[in-house]
């Protein structure tokens, strides 16, 4: 483990880098200003090792992100329909901040802005933690969130996210990181050769939110059920991607049970290089990075649409309306407990 000084919060906070690092050259460095994964050193097949994860080399520029560069997210991931929810028989308002909508909770004061404490710190592992009190950015519930990053001998960048509340509350906690397995700075991810394990997906409507429909792939741009070069269909005509200006959307990870299971698989034919993505959460957000607006990355990279994907596990976009899909309430009766892999092989 190594720890160093990464910048000064906005209100005058100490945010520090921790790297991780195993045998095999790759390192992770994690920030505690929104838990964020600001580089990902790994080694292609040929043994160059290359950053594969979009970001910034300042603190001052994660107080921006409008992409939300290697955050984790919450209290409420991706998109909340009208920025209203009920439990029971109260009614909630949320910031809207995405045409009528809600998106990733707030865009100021969301866990993707807040300085995390860390709470444990091994070898191994970070561990952040914080909490949120009852009406806060308007989340009910006095509540409490864990996220650990580890690295292990056999490659697997492991997040583990915990979870609790007080009372009844929307929780849906996801990493935004973008990848792109030829280096951050090597331009667009169409190439890449994407398989994800789910056979339907949610469909939306004009906004993003989900009909509350469950369809199946087959037979559309959507279907990775068998590996595909992302760009293939990416600018199809067909309405789905078009809504959302390519790739953005919710998958349903075939057999979703709560246990681990592999949900996608993404090589780079360029580099060699290869990620499992493996998670016990019933959903999959897979996004092409179509929004990117042009700006100055780490290095002097500089980014644009395209230019890293996103694989984002989770449980399904508005599920507060939809109660035919997961559950995203958690209170004091259920904690939120989950786990996202990512294996280089």
């Amino acid at each position: 483990m190594k720890k160093e000084l990464f910048g000064i919060s906005g209100d005058g906070k100490d945010v520090y880098a921790y790297t991780l690092e195993n045998s095999n050259g790759i390192k992770a460095r994690v920030i505690n200003l929104g838990a964020v994964l600001v580089n990902l050193y790994v080694p292609d097949a040929n043994g160059k090792t290359d950053d594969i994860v979009l970001g910034f080399d300042k603190l001052e520029d994660y107080y921006g992100n409008g992409s939300f560069f290697g955050v984790v997210i919450g209290p409420s991931a991706n998109r909340i329909g009208n920025a209203t929810f009920n439990i029971g028989d109260t009614e909630y308002k949320i910031e809207v901040n995405d045409g009528p909508n809600n998106l990733h909770s707030h865009m100021e004061y969301g866990l993707h802005k807040r300085v995390w404490d860390v709470t444990e710190e091994t070898d191994t592992s970070v561990t952040f933690s914080t909490e949120m009190a009852d009406g806060y950015i308007g989340f009910p519930g006095n509540k409490k969130f864990r996220v650990s990053y580890s690295l292990s001998e056999d490659n697997s960048l492991k997040l583990t996210y915990h979870a609790e509340s007080d009372s009844d509350t929307p929780i849906n906690l996801t990493n935004h990181t973008y990848f792109n397995l030829s280096g951050h700075n090597a331009g667009k991810i169409e190439d890449h050769i994407l398989t994800i394990h789910a056979s339907s997906y949610t469909p939306i409507v004009e906004g993003a939110i989900p009909t509350g429909e469950i369809v199946t792939v087959k037979g559309t741009p959507l279907d990775f059920t068998t590996p595909r070069r992302v760009g293939d269909e990416i600018d199809a005509d067909f309405e789905q991607l078009k809504l959302v200006k390519g790739y953005d959307h919710n998958f349903v990870v075939d057999g979703a049970d709560g246990t681990l299971k592999e949900a996608a698989f993404v090589e780079d034919p360029a580099s060699g290089r290869k990620m499992k993505v493996f998670s016990t959460l019933p959903g999959l957000q897979f996004y092409a990075g179509n929004c990117i607006s042009r700006e100055s990355g780490k290095d002097g990279a500089v980014y644009d649409a395209r230019s890293g994907l996103c694989l984002e596990t989770q449980y399904f976009p508005d599920s507060v309306h939809h109660p035919q899909f997961p559950s995203v309430i958690f209170g004091p009766n259920r904690s939120y407990d989950a786990i996202t892999i990512y294996q280089f092989i």
